[in-house]
C-alpha cells in the first residue's frame, strides 16, 4: 500500500504498475485547497479531486484516450481556464452518486486501472498548522504560502477513515509513505482516526524527497524528516529510501535559488538505503525543468525493499 498525495505518489505508481507481481493500493489525502481542486471544493462542496485524479491516471494505461481525457486541462476561456476535465468529471459523478468514494471507484473502473485508489476519508477536513512563532494557519494553501517553520499540524475536525482503507491496510504486506510534501501530502493521512494504529505492525517504508520544500521543510535534514514522520506514526519506520544520484547543476541551482537543498543520506542509520533515482522533466504549465524521482528506478528499488522485508 502506498500513502501520500499528488505528484510524488503518482510518480511512484507509474513505476509500480509495471510490475505484474505487485498488487497496488494508493491511499490519498483530501486536504488540497489549491487550483482547480480548491475551486471545486469551495463552489460545489465536493472533496478535492485533483490528487486522486493524478493517481488514478498514473495507474491507467498511459496512452489510452480516457487517460488523456482525465488528465486534460483547459488552457483558454474565462470560466474553464486551468480547470481539469478529470476533476469536473469526478465532481459530477460525486453529485450523481452522492458519494465521493463511489465517484473515484467509477472513474477507476472506466480507466481499468492496475490497482486501487482510495480517499483516506470522506469527511471534509482542513489542515491547521502551528508555526514556530506560535501562529496558527488554517488551510493547506495558506500554510504553504506562509513559508515558515511548521511545529505541528492537525485536522480541524476528527476524520473517520474510509472503511476500504482500513480493510486494505489490514491486509497489505507493507506500507510505503511518499514521496511527497511532508506536512501536506503524507502526514495528513496519518491524522485520520485509526490509520496510524492499524499500520503499526506493518513494514513501513518512507521515500524521502530529493529536495527540501519551500513552505514546509526548508532547513530539514534527512533525520528531521524521519523524526517528524515517526512522531505522527507513533512507531518507527523500517526503511528510508534516499536518492544517491547527483542532481544536474542547472536544475540544482534553480531549486537553491528558492531556498531548497538536496536531501542525501548522511545518517548513520542502518535503515537508510540509497538508490540513483533522478529524472528531470519539463513542466508543461510553465516550461521549467523540474526534479522528479524516476518512476521505474524508484519502483524497482521499493519492490526490492518490500520483498526483502516481507521475506524476513
Amino acid at each position: 500500500m502506498a500513502i501520500g498525495g499528488g505528484t510524488g505518489l503518482s510518480t511512484l505508481l507509474r513505476g509500480l504498475k509495471l510490475f505484474s507481481d505487485l498488487e497496488v493500493t494508493a491511499v490519498v489525502t483530501v486536504t488540497d485547497e489549491g487550483g482547480s481542486s480548491g475551486i471545486i471544493r469551495e463552489e460545489l462542496g465536493v472533496l478535492p479531486p485533483g490528487d486522486l485524479r493524478n493517481n488514478i491516471v498514473a495507474l491507467a494505461e498511459d496512452e489510452s484516450l480516457m487517460s488523456k481525457i482525465m488528465a486534460y486541462r483547459f488552457i483558454e476561456g474565462q470560466t474553464l481556464k486551468n480547470q481539469s476535465l478529470g476533476n469536473l468529471i469526478i465532481a459530477a459523478l460525486t453529485k450523481i452518486t452522492g458519494s465521493f468514494a463511489t465517484a473515484i471507484e467509477k472513474v477507476s473502473s472506466i480507466l481499468a486501472i492496475e490497482g486501487k485508489v482510495l480517499p483516506v476519508t470522506e469527511d471534509s477536513v482542513r489542515l491547521i498548522a502551528k508555526m514556530e512563532n506560535g501562529e496558527e494557519i488554517i488551510g493547506e494553501t495558506e500554510i504553504i504560502k506562509k513559508k515558515a517553520k511548521i511545529l505541528e499540524i492537525r485536522l480541524n475536525n476528527p476524520a473517520h477513515p474510509f472503511p476500504k482503507v482500513m480493510d486494505s491496510l489490514t491486509k497489505c504486506d507493507a506500507v510505503i509513505l511518499g514521496p511527497g510534501s511532508l506536512f501536506t501530502s503524507i502526514i495528513p493521512n496519518l491524522l485520520v482516526d485509526g490509520v496510524n494504529e492499524v499500520m503499526k505492525d506493518k513494514p513501513k517504508i518512507l521515500i524521502a524527497n530529493m529536495m527540501t520544500q519551500p513552505g514546509e521543510t526548508i532547513g530539514f535534514s534527512l533525520k528531521d524528516h524521519i523524526t517528524t514522520v515517526e512522531k505522527y506514526l507513533g512507531c518507527p519506520l523500517d526503511r528510508i529510501v534516499v536518492n544517491s544520484e547527483a542532481i544536474p547543476n542547472e536544475v540544482l541551482e534553480r531549486y537553491r535559488s528558492q531556498g531548497s537543498e538536496p536531501i542525501f543520506s548522511n545518517e548513520k542509520d542502518e535503515r537508510v538505503v540509497s538508490f540513483p533515482m533522478v529524472k528531470v522533466v519539463i513542466d508543461p504549465r510553465d516550461g521549467e525543468k523540474k526534479l522528479r524521482h524516476d518512476p521505474l528506478k524508484l519502483a524497482a528499488s521499493v519492490r526490492e525493499i518490500v520483498m526483502n522485508l516481507v521475506g524476513d
